[in-house]
Parts: C-alpha cells; sequence; structure tokens
C-alpha cells in the first residue's frame, strides 16, 4: 500500500523495528502478495555480505501434509511458523500489524514488558466512543494489568467496558473525551507463554477474537499507553486521511522527516519532480511526477505520475 508519495504502509513496522535496534524481522503474508514481496527483497537486505544476523524475512501462507488450509488468522498465521521461531534463543516475541502509521521505540515497549514482569503486555491508546467499536476494548486495573478484554463490542457491551482514562495519566477532560482503551494490535509475548496460547488451542485463529479474552484471566497481561500519533488504515476512508494529514502545515500528526527515527524504503531512482506553470498547497510529491498547467492542494501524488490541466 503506497503511502506519502514514496513509502509503502509496510515501511513504518520495519523502520520502527530498525530504529529500535531489532534486526530479526519476519513478515507473515497472504493473499496477492508479490509485489509487497518484491518491495521488502529490494529494501531490507539486512545481513549484507553476511557480517550481520540481521534479515527481514518473508513467511507466506503454505499448505502442509500436516496443516492443509492457509492462514486462518493472525494467531494462526503466528502459529504455523512456531517451529521456525522457536529455532532462536529469545526471551520476548513482538507481534506487530503491518497497516498502521505511528512511530514508536520498540525499547520502552520491551522494558515496560520486562519491569512489570509480564508475560504478556499489549499497546493501548485512549480512544473516544465514536471509534470503539472499531477496535479491541481493554479494561485495566490502577496498577496497569489488564483485566478483560472486548473485541469490537457494540451496545451494551460498549458501554460495559468503559473506564476512567484518568489512571493512564489522562486530565480529567481528556478522560471524558476518551472514556476507552483499544488495543493497538501491538503485543509483546514471553516466549513459553506464546508457544502454550497458540499449542494448547489450535482452533483458537485470531489474537483479538480468540487469543486475548480467555488470556487475560491466566496469565499476567499488562498494558502499555502509547501517547503519541497512531492511526489503523484499515479502511479506504483511513488512508484517505491518514495521506492528507501529512500534508497539514506547520506540523502535521506523523512527519518523516525525522533523523533520529527516519523511515525506510527502497529509492527508485526516478527523475526529480518537474512543476510546469503549477500552482501547488499543502502537498506532497513524490520524485517522477511531472505535473503541467496544475493547480494543486492539500494532495499527495507518488508513484511516477503524470498529470496534465486539473485542479
Amino acid at each position: 500500500m503506497p503511502l506519502g508519495a514514496k513509502y509503502r504502509l509496510i515501511d513504518i513496522p520495519i523502520s520502527n523495528c530498525i530504529n529500535s535496534e531489532i534486526h530479526r524481522i519476519y513478515v507473515l503474508t497472504q493473499f496477492n502478495s508479490a509485489s509487497l514481496n518484491r518491495h521488502l527483497a529490494r529494501t531490507y537486505a539486512l545481513a549484507g555480505a553476511g557480517f550481520s544476523q540481521g534479515f527481514v524475512e518473508v513467511l507466506a501462507a503454505q499448505q502442509t501434509p500436516d496443516n492443509p488450509c492457509w492462514f486462518q488468522g493472525t494467531a494462526d498465521a503466528v502459529r504455523q511458523y512456531l517451529g521456525l521461531l522457536a529455532e532462536w534463543d529469545v526471551d520476548q516475541y513482538l507481534i506487530l500489524s503491518g497497516d498502521h502509521l505511528y512511530r514508536m521505540n520498540y525499547a520502552d515497549f520491551l522494558q515496560r514488558h520486562r519491569e512489570t514482569k509480564a508475560d504478556m503486555t499489549i499497546a493501548v491508546v485512549p480512544v473516544d466512543e465514536r471509534r470503539a467499536s472499531d477496535f479491541g476494548l481493554v479494561r485495566i486495573d490502577t496498577q496497569g494489568r489488564v483485566r478483560s478484554f472486548s473485541e469490537k463490542p457494540t451496545g451494551e457491551a460498549l458501554k460495559a467496558i468503559q473506564v476512567d482514562t484518568t489512571v493512564l495519566g489522562l486530565s480529567a477532560a481528556q478522560a471524558q473525551a476518551a472514556p476507552y482503551i483499544a488495543s493497538m494490535g501491538i503485543y509483546v509475548f514471553d516466549k513459553s507463554v506464546l508457544h502454550e496460547l497458540l499449542t494448547q488451542a489450535p482452533a483458537r485463529t485470531d489474537f483479538g477474537t480468540d487469543i486475548l479474552p480467555p488470556a487475560v484471566s491466566a496469565h499476567n497481561v499488562q498494558a502499555y499507553l502509547f501517547q503519541e500519533y497512531w492511526e489503523d488504515i484499515g479502511t479506504i476512508e483511513a488512508f484517505y486521511h491518514a495521506n492528507l494529514a501529512l500534508t497539514i502545515q506547520p506540523e502535521p500528526p506523523f512527519s518523516f522527516y525525522d533523523e533520529q527515527a527516519p523511515i525506510y524504503t527502497w529509492s527508485r531512482y526516478l527523475p526529480p519532480t518537474k512543476l510546469l506553470d503549477a500552482h501547488v498547497r499543502e502537498s506532497m510529491l513524490g520524485e517522477g511526477c511531472i505535473l503541467k498547467a496544475c493547480t494543486v492542494t492539500r494532495s499527495v501524488i507518488g508513484l511516477r505520475s503524470r498529470i496534465g490541466s486539473c485542479i
């Protein structure tokens, strides 16, 4: 999925990993992934000449004699590759989504997990009632431990999981505006706990729907509050608004211009953008664009575009 005139959305979690000094990365893909696989192969050759153990490796859905089914959900995708993951001598697994726009230092996330001696930690954000039903919602106690989890509740079930978000450090006004705590779909699992949860109940195929609700009562599940910009780009509407938000001046909610935590992508070596009698405002133009006799306002244009007369 293109983003910001020259990037792909998958660049976000991978760049966050690299900036957090996490260099062993698997990307689990499902359908129509040829373009994604090509982008990853061209962009993230972390191993170089063999002097590094870092990698970004695609794990595609596959049918085997033991499992003739494709990935049935997020948890099932990880379950099918547990054998490969078990080969690494690590203490925790970090599980991320590939369709979110945000910048996070995962080292802080992992530190919170270890300090609380959690079995699992969920990254969360406060949300208002209008958006609450789009997410998995959690209830936490005053210590930040998750006591219940509900996937996309509505009606009375939604009201029942409303919380006083001042326990997260929000002001009274902020808590009133955002009385729900939403899961970002970003998790840290202790290695043994993830293996236990996925092998004991093979019929549970999705983290949000099947794995998390029973896990919160049987394990120490903690919440990690993320207080910066985060957007789930799971719909066309969200994709449209997230891209346009990049053009807001003087400071957009998310910026690619951060020298300390850059977002990486594949350089396509296209010619520079060419403007002929064009008036451009609050826009982002990727390389390879040609604009002729144009008035462009609040746009994100890339992927080798050629635009004639337009407003």
